[in-house]
This record gives C-alpha cells, structure tokens and sequence, in this order.
C-alpha cells in the first residue's frame, strides 16, 4: 500500500508542477486548454482517491484496478468520473478570469494537499504502520473476517527501503507473535494453497523458531519433541483426521517442504499429520489458530525473515472488536 501512495503522490506532483509552469507561460489559462486541464484534474483526483478506496475496502492484496478485469462497478465508477470531468471541462471553459483564478488555486491546493499527504502516509506506512484487513477465517477466533487492523511494522526493526537491512531491533520475533509477512512466493507462478499467492499479505501465528524441529501427530502440534499444551487460542473441529501411507525420505521430505512443494505430494493430509522439519536458519514457522482450516507453513514452508513485515498490533474496525490483539 506505501508504494501505490507514493506513486499517487507523485502523480499529483508532477501534475503540480507542470500546471504551474504552463499557467506562467499563460498556456492553459482561458477556452479549451483550461477547460482539458480542469477535466484532466478531476480524472486524476477521483482516480486516486477510487483506487486507494479500493485498494483499503480489500484485503490488502491486490491490485484493486486490475484484479478481476472490468466489473460492472469498475465500469459505473469509470462513468461517473468520466462524466464528472466532462461536465468539468464545459464548466471551466465558461469561467470568467477572476472565477479561474480561484479555481486553478483551489486545484492546486487540492494537489498540494494529495501528493504532500501521500508522501506522509507513505513513509508512515513503510516504516511504522500499516492498514490491514482479514480476508479469510484462518485466524479465527482471535481474528476474523472483516477485521481491520493496524500493524505495528517498527517493532522488528526499520527497514532501509530497497534493502532488508534493519537498525533498530525494538522486538525480536519470538513465538506466539501473529505477524503479517508478503507470501513466501519465489515467482509469480508459483501454486499453493490451491491458487497463486504472489505478491499476497498474511497473517499468522509463529509457533516455531530457526532450528526448531516441528511435527504435528493427529493434529497436535510438537516443538523439539515436545506437545506443546491448547494455549486458548486454538480452535479445532470434530472432523475425521486425514492419515497416508505414502513413505517420503526424511532428507527428500525436508527438501520438499523447503522448496514449498510438499503439499503437490501430500496434499490435505498435510493438516493433520506433518513431519518432522527443521525449521531453517532465519525462517519461522507459522500457523492460523483455526488449525483445521488454515493453509500454513504445515502446506507452503517457513517463512522468511526478509518477507515478515510486523506483528498485528490494534483492531479499529469494527466497533465491537476494538482492541489490542494478543
């Protein structure tokens, strides 16, 4: 989300600044080019604000103008804009002098604004908070769908942009943390959990760190050989448990569930019955507290450090559920 607000604050800048050179060189002050700028505007502006509005109503994950192709609201949306800016156009092109004064100037400052806040919002959201949005059951009952978070981003350290250099360890990853981490997808091809994952944020709970030997027996879960006890957050089904016979290499099987393709072999059976793995150096384990639907490292492997973005911090929406998440 911080690189689509950075974007769109470049956008109204560089509209900005350009506005500002034509208008001086009187290239777009009167007629048509006033009326096109004007129109032009009000394309971008509601542009903007319709693809952050998206992008937030989301899940978080994709590209909320592209995702899906052209939906019958896409369509409607891109209508009323259209006719807004057409409207803007004719309405513009009739102004007199002084009333295009005050117009250019109440675009410009409704520009300044956008990009000024946009740059703000990036840099808050790259290094301290981010807004996020529970898109399926996995965490229930200690998330559900439809929740709206803040993540705290800052509590594991900052992140130098374009690098995953950190400075600033506040926190260090430990278990029980629910983070949010981009979905560990090497390509854009790659299938799990049913689908592509590419590119997706999640949330999950770590219950294993780098060197620890992970195994789930009939659904329980052990950590170095020992069971750990229902910490109250977990929540299970009365379903019949899933069992296979198929014989896997220990070497064969880590390897597998490291390169993320394990679940291509083991399928569901992964659920109840897993390993034992060694959870590699700098990487964690994760799962959903609703372990019997949660599609988790159990299926898609550890999760890299570099990809972990922080801890889920606060629900703010909806009323009822604000609070502190633990």
């Amino acid at each position: 989300m911080e690189q689509r607000l950075f974007i769109i604050a470049c956008i109204m800048y560089v509209f900005s600044w350009i506005s500002k050179k034509m208008f001086n060189k009187n290239k777009i002050s009167e007629g048509n080019p006033f009326g096109i700028w004007n129109s032009l505007f009000l394309v971008i502006i509601l542009s903007c604000a319709y693809y952050v509005f998206s992008f937030i109503m989301s899940s978080g994950a994709e590209n909320p103008l592209l995702n899906q192709g052209f939906s019958f609201k896409k369509i409607i949306i891109s209508l009323i804009i259209i006719a807004i800016s057409v409207y803007g156009f004719f309405s513009a092109k009739k102004k007199k002098e002084e009333d295009r004064k005050l117009l250019i100037k109440s675009n410009l400052e409704w520009a300044n604004t956008v990009y000024f806040a946009g740059f703000v919002a990036s840099v808050i959201m790259f290094f301290f908070v981010q807004a996020f949005k529970i898109p399926s059951a996995s965490m229930q009952n200690t998330l559900l769908i439809g929740d709206h978070l803040f993540v705290n981003k800052a509590i594991y350290g900052f992140r130098i942009p374009l690098t995953q250099i950190r400075f600033l360890e506040f926190n260090k990853i430990k278990k029980g943390d629910i983070i949010v981490f981009t979905f560990p997808a090497e390509t854009k091809d790659q299938i799990n959990c049913g689908g592509y994952q590419y590119g997706r944020d999640y949330v999950k709970r770590v219950v294993a760190l780098e060197g620890d030997k992970v195994e789930v027996k009939n659904a329980q879960l052990y950590v170095n050989d020992q069971m750990i006890e229902n910490q109250g957050y977990e929540i299970y089904e009365p379903i019949e448990r899933i069992y296979t016979d198929r014989f896997i290499p220990q070497d064969l099987y880590q390897t597998l569930w490291e390169n993320r393709v394990l679940e291509h072999e083991l399928g569901l059976s992964l659920r109840d019955n897993f390993g034992p793995v060694v959870v590699p150096q700098g990487q964690y384990f994760a799962m959903g507290d609703n372990r019997d639907n949660s599609c988790d490292s159990r299926f898609w492997g550890p999760v890299p450090r570099k990809n972990i973005k922080g801890t889920v911090w606060f629900i703010h929406w909806p009323l009822k559920r604000i609070g502190i998440v633990k």
